[in-house]
């Protein structure tokens, strides 16, 4: 499973003021999926990064969820 940086995501929620509650409800899942999902844990689905962009107004969809996460050795 590939690892990707959600601090944009979690940027943009906090510029908004929405909580983990209110994303996941817009994604239609429950808090603790979005955070395991968040913390790299579960994978998104389509429908799933579809609907927090629409609830968040993301139009760029590449940056908030496929960003890498960059290993320092």
């Amino acid at each position: 499973m590939a690892r990707y940086d959600y601090s944009k995501l979690l940027g943009r929620m906090r510029e908004l003021g929405k909580t983990q509650e209110d994303v996941a409800k817009a994604a239609g899942m429950s808090a603790s999926t979005l955070n395991r999902k968040l913390n790299t844990d579960r994978d998104f689905n389509q429908t799933e990064m579809k609907a927090i962009c629409v609830f968040l107004g993301i139009d760029d969809i590449d940056s908030y969820f496929f960003t890498p996460i960059l290993k320092i050795s």
